[in-house]
């Protein structure tokens, strides 16, 4: 079977990527230099598939060191490149990091593959700032990026389309995620932010278990049903599997050009009153939030049209809300008895 690398394996996404393409039957090599996450996740990995990852602690930013690493593993077929920064907020104090982390990292393995590899790239929905029409399709216009972070997925975007306009070994798939949260059904992987959550849900979880104080929902006077923000919440083990899926697309050589987007969400959104109600409604937990003002930068709702994915993929979210947050709280309270 091809074997597949998955940068930044370790990460919250890409753990549970590991996972889902060792039950497609691949195998699996990881690198990761654990700048956002724990070498105990590989512990982890080999408690739910009963085999020990192949794992290269790496900074894909060495040049050297990843020329090394691809010319002794030839046999990789694949990669999926989740290595990256990725707090919106810190990206705004220390821009030049975040640009040369995930820029480096990505220019190193498109050259060390000499551009001859099947490649899927982890993109955002931020690239679509507040979008004129909803549900948003892969067509809508890229907006001006809101931070750092956000601008190097855009460009990556740009730099992979370009690259294989004149790259024709070169397979790229960019996938376009929404919100991804909630935790594998053994509670053993999920979302392990350092330091305080930027996120809703993992906040939402350390809140109520008693790590973080009060919730603080940022506005709820937006045009929306209920007042407050809306987003396309996603299950992180759905989005795993779209990830599979991309890699057999590209194995088949299915699509008539060497650079696809995909949205990858549920096709609709939920606000953040929504999700604080999903919670404790579905795991009894009670939540102590308060209403904030608008938070500068966040936009008033986004959701996805993931008709594109469901017909070329042939993927589609099977999990809903109140599995992303039963499942989340579970993984909270797995680390209560269990820290890392």
């Amino acid at each position: 079977m091809a074997k597949i690398l998955v940068t930044g394996g370790s990460g919250f996404i890409g753990s549970h990527t590991v996972v889902e393409l060792h039950n497609a039957g691949y195998d699996v090599i990881l690198v990761d230099n654990f700048s956002n996450s724990n070498p105990k996740i590989l512990d982890q990995l080999e408690r739910i598939t009963g085999k020990k990852p192949e794992f290269v602690e790496l900074d894909l930013c060495d040049e050297a060191k990843v020329n090394a690493f691809v010319a002794a593993n030839t046999d990789i077929t694949a990669v999926i490149h989740f290595a990256a920064f990725k707090a919106v907020g810190e990206s705004v104090q220390k821009p030049l990091e975040y640009y040369r982390n995930n820029f480096y990292s990505l220019l190193n393995l498109l050259f060390a593959f000499n551009k001859k590899i099947d490649f899927v790239f982890s993109s955002s929905c931020t690239v679509y700032g507040q979008p004129e029409k909803l549900p948003v399709t892969e067509a809508a216009p890229v907006q001006k990026a809101e931070s750092p972070y956000g601008n190097t997925k855009q460009i990556a975007e740009e730099m992979l389309s370009e690259a294989c306009a004149v790259s024709p070994e070169l397979f790229v798939t960019s996938l376009r995620y929404f919100n991804p949260v909630g935790a594998h059904e053994t509670a053993l992987i999920g979302e392990l932010p350092i330091g305080v959550p930027q996120n809703l849900v993992p906040f939402i979880t350390q809140s109520a278990i008693g790590k973080r104080g009060p919730i603080t929902v940022y506005g709820n006077d937006y045009n929306t049903p209920d007042g407050s923000a809306i987003r396309d919440y996603i299950h992180v083990v759905d989005l795993a599997k779209a990830h599979v899926a991309a890699v057999k697309r590209l194995e088949a050589k299915a699509a008539d050009t060497n650079y696809e987007i995909f949205n990858l969400g549920t096709g609709k959104g939920s606000s953040v009153l929504e999700i604080i109600n999903a919670f404790e409604t579905s795991t009894g937990a009670k939540l102590n939030y308060v209403i904030g003002p608008r938070r500068e930068g966040d936009i008033e709702q986004v959701y996805g049209d993931v008709t594109k994915a469901a017909t070329l993929l042939h993927w589609k979210a099977e999990l809903g809300i109140n599995e992303m947050m039963r499942s989340a709280w579970a993984w909270e309270n797995y680390l209560k008895d269990n820290p890392f």
